[in-house]
């Protein structure tokens, strides 16, 4: 179909990433609508809308994850489709089909491919049937702690316990021993409870835990997938995830420093087998764990969504993958050729203390974005606005493009330095901390570098 049909393009999310969607929608010349909350009504994403609705009160339920509320503001603004970012209904394969139902164009993968990979134990089921790599794990839910003692000590300790559904390392814990594996196990439990039904909207009842295998030094790192019309699916380059509080990633950089170029063809191979496992359409990540010490790399989880890092990949290939969502949305297979150039870093500014990463929400009273050849900021606000404790306090997304790593890090420590955020706390002195980081400098990192900076 013609690009045209998509617009008007609803986007359903708020923040940076319906801002960042918001400019691409407009540059090919669709209508962009956003949605919003009571207290983002002045955020630039309204204001930088063809057209906005309030969807509600502060409260996500009540506003951003109630479905019913953004398909009436699809209705009544004529939307024809929608995009819905990451985060909030992204990977809500009973939202997509209800989107679908509805005569709209869902921007993203079909709601089956989301259902089969929303759930980690059938997306690591899928993934070593098809040959791809996974850690040692269990195969069927673990829904008692009798039943995750045993496969503990089958699998051997230390073992990573998570929820079978739900992301951003929201109750994922290590355990190294079975009195370590009681307090994991409650932990991903009540994680568990949250989650369920969240993939499918009609999920198993009680705590679905998945157990595998935990990598002492492991790397994180991710490819980039997208899924065409035609049925090929094209790797574009993988990103260094390994810099995390929490699980959370803070920073992300593409080309990985840690792999050698035999392990990036392997992984960026199997991506594609996994997308092709799953018929998979449009943007997506499959995400790995690299053994530092063993050079070989095993699945993690597979995001049916656009990444928060995408700008890295972006930076490095010179595509832009919403715009590729867009295409790929309205039927068409565009020419993408991979190919990467040079080294893109990106550091996620959060309102939070820099030293223990507690969110520090407040009224920004400066705002000055660094700017300059190779540097990009992708933010959700300005100064004068109020970063409110109702959502995830990312603020913007600093990222940095140079020839070389080397010539990447020093352009990186320079746009921290004239990065000014004033108000709310924030973690660029963290950002300036790691870039002085022996570990980080060298690029031989793994995921417990920050755990090491805060001991």
């Amino acid at each position: 179909m013609p690009i045209e049909t998509l617009g008007p393009v609803l986007i359903a999310n708020r923040g940076e990433i319906a801002r960042r969607i918001i400019r691409t929608v407009k540059q090919m010349g669709l209508r962009a609508i956003a949605v919003h909350s009571e207290a983002d009504t002045g955020l630039p994403f309204v204001r930088e809308a063809d057209e906005a609705v309030l969807l509600g009160p502060a409260d996500p339920a009540q506003s951003y994850l109630d479905a019913g509320k953004v398909l009436e503001a699809a209705r009544a603004t004529g939307a024809k489709s929608i995009h819905p970012g990451y985060g909030f209904l992204a990977e809500n394969a009973a939202f997509a089909r209800a989107v679908i139902d509805a005569g709209l164009v869902w921007i993203g993968p079909a709601p089956e491919a989301i259902a089969r990979m929303g759930d980690k134990i059938n997306a690591r089921n899928l993934m070593e049937d098809a040959g791809v790599p996974v850690a040692a794990g269990t195969r069927e839910p673990v829904t008692d702690l009798e039943l995750a003692v045993k496969a503990a000590y089958e699998i051997g300790f230390p073992v990573m316990v998570k929820t079978a559904g739900g992301g951003g390392g929201i109750g994922m814990s290590v355990a190294h021993d079975e009195a370590g594996l009681v307090k994991a196990y409650e932990q991903a439990s009540r994680a568990a409870a949250r989650f369920a039904g969240a993939a499918t909207g009609d999920g198993p009842v009680g705590p679905a835990i998945l157990l595998e295998r935990f990598i002492e030094r492991a790397r994180h790192v991710e490819v980039q997938i997208l899924g065409l019309p035609d049925g090929r699916v094209v790797a574009l380059g993988e990103r260094d995830c390994s810099v995390q509080r929490r699980h959370q990633k803070v920073v992300e950089e593409s080309p990985s420093p840690g792999i050698t170029p035999e392990l990036r063809a392997s992984m960026l191979a199997a991506a594609v087998r996994a997308g092709e496992t799953v018929g998979y359409l449009g943007a997506g990540t499959v995400e790995c764990l690299v053994d530092t010490d063993r050079q070989d790399f095993v699945f993690l989880e597979m995001n049916t969504r656009l990444q928060v890092e995408h700008p890295v990949t972006e930076l490095v290939t010179g595509l832009d993958l919403v715009a590729l969502q867009l295409w790929v949305a309205a039927g068409e297979s565009p020419d993408v050729r991979p190919a990467t150039s040079g080294h893109a870093i990106e550091f996620r500014v959060y309102a939070e203390d820099p030293k223990r990463f507690f969110p520090g929400p407040g009224k920004i009273t400066a705002w000055r974005e660094p700017a300059g050849e190779g540097v990009r900021v992708d933010s959700g606000y300005a100064e004068g606005d109020m970063v409110t404790p109702f959502y995830d306090p990312l603020m913007a997304k600093l990222c940095v493009h140079a020839a070389t790593r080397a010539e990447a890090l020093d352009r990186a420590r320079r746009a921290v330095e004239e990065f000014v955020v004033e108000g709310p706390k924030n973690n660029l002195p963290f950002c300036a901390e790691l870039l002085d980081h022996p570990e980080f400098g060298s690029g031989d990192y793994d995921t417990g570098l920050v755990g090491r900076m805060r001991t």
